[in-house]
């Protein structure tokens, strides 16, 4: 049996995101509208899309947002480079006056080739993107909305879920 598998165009996705943006600010007012778990259903299409998507064939995460640190990650990522917690900000990471560490360049360090160089000690806003497996997926429509035209596995869901909601048949879009 064959996998499925979603292409990764990143120009395609780019430009159906511009397309679309009227349509999925009205897709955000739909599902506030309906009365449904939309968890499960957004979580079972992550799962499925997110298993047919090669995130290495992409890597456009790595190479367009920034990436929170916990105080913990940083110290434990700079016992495995060998370098002092101190080096370490220096080279790698900006921190806050509150005391926030981001990843200081984009694309991220640790990117080579479209592969996580720390991928087993990757930071947890890394392993956990693109949220889709979170419970709330109607109360963080937003954010994930920010993500369409970047990350092919939040484009796929939510093309998904308009079919699955009959968003375009009760909304009577003009397609």
């Amino acid at each position: 049996m064959n996998k499925l598998t979603y292409p990764i165009d990143l120009g395609f996705i780019a430009e159906e995101s511009e397309r679309l943006v009227a349509e999925n600010e009205q897709f955000r007012s739909y599902l506030r509208s309906l009365d449904q778990d939309l968890d499960t259903t957004v979580q079972a299409l992550n799962q499925r899309i997110s298993s047919a998507v090669d995130c290495t064939a992409c890597g456009n995460c790595c190479r367009s947002l920034l990436i929170n640190v916990s105080q913990e990650e940083a110290v434990a990522l700079a016992d495995r480079t060998g370098l002092s917690l101190a080096e370490l900000k220096q080279s790698h990471l900006e921190e806050s006056l509150g005391g926030q560490l981001i990843i200081n360049t984009i694309p991220c360090h640790f990117l080579e080739q479209n592969k996580c160089t720390i991928y087993e000690n990757r930071f947890a806003e890394c392993r956990e993107f693109p949220h889709l497996h979170k419970d709330g997926f109607r109360d963080r429509l937003f954010g994930i909305l920010m993500h369409y035209g970047r990350c092919p596995i939040v484009y796929y869901v939510v093309e998904e879920l308009k079919g699955i909601t009959d968003f375009r048949t009760n909304t009577n879009l003009a397609i």
